[in-house]
């Protein structure tokens, strides 16, 4: 992009957030290729705020991370989010408190400024109203390049508040303004123009991911030998393992499982949930095949941490399903990033791989992290009595790809019923076993 239109350097950006001044962040040509008018929400002025309805469609969204979200009790707008982009409004909101109807620049510019307040409660604000938050992924942009994540980067580069103010420039017919329109519209006002793509770059430059790898080591297991590396989220310090069965090439697309870990599944074998089965047929393949295993710590739950998780537990005894307990628990329904899991891939020079998943989320989120899944593969799904209604609920909440038969209940001889989809039925799968009379 920066080869045929000149955008200027992300530093320039970073210091105009820091100054109160908006800027205008275009993304990926392949991904929507449109411009956002981008400024602090703690700086945001009453100027700034009628600059950017007269300029844009005059939809002003405030990016956050979902901490805070969580903390205003901003609710996602919806249970299932179907939005193409993945992008994740909340229910939108005015200030209680010192505006009138809430759709005039100054009413907004007082709720912008009231979300980036570190003092705001959710009782500051009344629900719905005229500007609409946004959760940003955990892992920020190198996560999810949107202008939601970039927004909330930029604020942080700048020292200010994480919570941006962000609106689509459009034409005065009410079209999408695009490149080479951006820089003319940047150079008129004055603004400094960038890409999401340089905004990734300069954090790769000046806050790496990942430290680098402090161990390395064969690894025998029951299925076979594994060349296994620890990589810590320099973020987090979760460690991450990556295992590798056989000589792989990195160009060919490698068949990889993204799993996130799962204590009571893993490790004590519960029947409450997929995990187990899933991470033992991923290593059986991986080691039969060629291929490898990448084991994310810090995904307990779906990133609600274990105490969580055996919290969410209880509430499904007395009758919720996973997703309605992890809301009553005011905590979202999936919380995991896969900026780390990208990270790993990307410096084990694995780019393009086959995914082992059910879980489209789980592509999306690879795909928005920049690596290229060329294929979603089937990850098996036993059933069992105790685990049904979760895997509907994954199913028809969660939007998983689960066969129609994960409905229904385990068999009448005891055993669990295998989905349609599950690769274990296959004789030639190296965890397919014969039923024994």
């Amino acid at each position: 992009m920066s080869e045929h239109i000149r955008l200027d350097p992300v530093p320039a950006a970073i210091a105009a957030i820091a100054a109160g001044r908006p800027v205008v962040v275009v993304d990926d040509a392949d991904r929507e290729n449109e411009g956002d008018l981008i400024y602090a929400a703690a700086l945001a002025t009453d100027e700034v705020t009628a600059f950017t309805v007269r300029h844009t469609s005059g939809v002003i969204c405030a990016p956050l991370p979902a901490g805070l979200a969580d903390r205003l009790a901003l609710s996602p707008m919806t249970t299932v989010n179907e939005d193409p982009k993945g992008t994740a409004y909340t229910v939108s909101v005015d200030a209680a408190a010192g505006v009138t109807t809430g759709i005039s620049a100054a009413d907004r510019t007082r709720t912008l400024r009231l979300l980036a307040d570190p003092g705001a409660a959710p009782g500051d604000l009344t629900r719905p109203g005229h500007v609409f938050p946004l959760r940003a992924v955990p892992g920020g942009v190198r996560a999810r390049r949107g202008h939601t994540e970039a927004g909330v980067e930029l604020c942080r580069l700048a020292g200010v508040a994480p919570v941006a103010a962000i609106a689509e420039l459009v034409h005065d017919d009410g079209t999408m303004m695009r490149l080479p329109a951006l820089r003319e519209f940047s150079d008129e006002h004055g603004l400094v123009l960038i890409s999401i793509e340089d905004l990734v770059a300069h954090l790769e430059e000046t806050t790496p991911t990942l430290t680098a790898v402090p161990a390395e080591a064969t690894l025998p297991t029951r299925h076979g030998l594994f060349r296994v590396s620890v990589h810590v989220d320099a973020e987090t310090g979760a460690e991450h393992l990556l295992l590798v069965a056989g000589e792989t090439d990195p160009e060919p697309p490698l068949t990889v499982r993204v799993h996130s870990e799962c204590l009571t599944g893993d490790v004590l074998g519960s029947l409450r949930c997929d995990c187990g089965p899933q991470l033992e047929d991923a290593l059986a393949r991986a080691a039969a095949e060629g291929g490898a295993v990448l084991y994310l710590r810090g995904h307990e739950g779906r990133g609600i941490g274990l105490a969580n998780k055996i919290r969410a537990y209880r509430l499904q005894e007395e009758g919720m399903d996973t997703v309605e307990a992890n809301l009553a628990l005011g905590l979202p329904a999936e919380a995991r990033d896969w900026a780390g899991a990208a990270a790993v891939l990307t410096a084990a020079g694995y780019r393009r791989i086959r995914l082992v998943t059910n879980n489209p989320a789980k592509v999306a989120g690879l795909r928005a992290a920049g690596i290229d899944v060329v294929e979603r593969v089937p990850a098996p799904t036993p059933v069992t009595e105790h685990n049904v209604v979760y895997l509907r609920t994954k199913r028809d909440r969660m939007a998983h790809a689960l066969a129609d038969r994960v409905l229904e209940p385990p068999t009448a001889t005891g055993g669990p019923a295998t989905p349609a989809d599950d690769p274990t039925t296959d004789p030639t799968h190296p965890t397919h076993q014969e039923d024994t009379p």
